[in-house]
């Protein structure tokens, strides 16, 4: 099956498989198991900060890093459609109760930094504490520049916050800038990143930060069930995928833009933004009359597609290659046709 429903769906490389099959284990509750060591060690160079910690989810990171930036009534400044406000079930608000001030997010994925700063709170017992603001990069593929990351950090420097991102696919926007993974942290005290979006891992993520705030996070950790014994087994994935599968994005990206290529000479199916692995495409009205249930035809030729009404988000990943792309632009010019 040529899967573009997520960058998620990967499965293990043979040689992936072969260094989780080797590799070298231990209890990580006791900080025993030297490749979880190993890979919380490298991630935190790689990103040029001073402690990791390897997490479930980047769900489970992002929550650990929000709960040791803030305390019971503090607030957290996000975009209105980030994944840390939208889709992580209101786990902060739930068992933080920290509370989320949400702004304006662009077209180009970045949050309204002046909406963002009129939204910080005037130190007054009426308001919640604010004490954060985090950004995210990716967001739908489309890649924060290093301007805008750095205005942000001027922003919570002015006023005293906390900076933090949600860089799940922060890989993809690393190579897509042409610059190293640190360039695209520095601006920020903690960064949640992904080992399996993009980078083709079965499970992880990992949060960086300063050594006293990722011992704070790991508390945190344990007290959400995050306490893993021999994780190295999955860790070694990540430690492989460090080495081997950032670079490779490149050809993702490529794979994403032919893809929109190829889909936009159809007529009636529009291409709303293409960046990085994703395409978001969406039928015109004639379209969508003379494809009914694309989904399931599309299945029907190998081509898993998930649709929200006439609107579809594909996403390119390590299991799709060029060859695979022409075939889905085959199969879409043949059954819109």
């Amino acid at each position: 099956m040529i899967d573009l429903r997520s960058d998620t769906v990967t499965k293990p490389t043979a040689a992936m498989r072969a260094a989780m099959a080797s590799a070298v284990v231990g209890d990580d509750v006791h900080g025993e198991d030297p490749t979880v060591n190993e890979l919380q060690e490298a991630t935190a160079a790689l990103l040029g900060k001073e402690a990791a910690l390897f997490v479930t989810s980047g769900t489970q990171g992002n929550l650990c890093g929000l709960l040791a930036h803030c305390g019971r009534g503090d607030e957290c400044i996000v975009g209105n459609h980030a994944h840390t406000y939208m889709y992580e079930g209101g786990g902060a608000a739930v068992l933080g109760s920290i509370q989320p001030q949400p702004v304006p997010t662009g077209d180009d994925g970045m949050i309204d930094l002046a909406a963002a700063e009129a939204a910080v709170k005037a130190p007054d017992h009426h308001f919640a504490r604010t004490r954060l603001l985090c950004l995210e990069n990716t967001t739908d593929g489309k890649v924060l520049t290093l301007d805008q990351m750095e205005a942000s950090a001027e922003v919570a420097a002015r006023h005293g916050l906390s900076h933090h991102l949600d860089g799940a696919r922060l890989w993809n926007a690393a190579v897509a800038l042409g610059v190293s993974p640190a360039a695209v942290a520095a601006p920020f005290d903690s960064v949640s990143v992904c080992l399996s979006k993009g980078l083709g891992t079965p499970v992880g993520s990992v949060l960086v930060g300063p050594a006293d705030l990722i011992d704070e996070a790991h508390k945190w950790r344990k007290m959400l069930g995050g306490g893993m014994r021999q994780a190295g087994i999955v860790a070694a994935a990540g430690l492989y995928a460090l080495e081997h599968h950032i670079e490779r994005l490149a050809d993702d990206h490529a794979n994403a833009a032919r893809l929109a290529e190829g889909l936009d000479a159809i007529d009636g199916v529009k291409i709303d933004s293409c960046a990085t692995s994703m395409v978001f495409i969406r039928l015109d009205d004639e379209a969508r009359d003379g494809g009914p249930d694309l989904r399931s035809r599309l299945t029907d030729r190998g081509i898993l597609t998930r649709w929200d009404g006439s609107r579809s988000r594909l996403v390119t990943h390590l299991d799709i290659s060029a060859e695979d792309i022409e075939t889905a632009v085959d199969a879409f010019t043949e059954l819109l046709a």
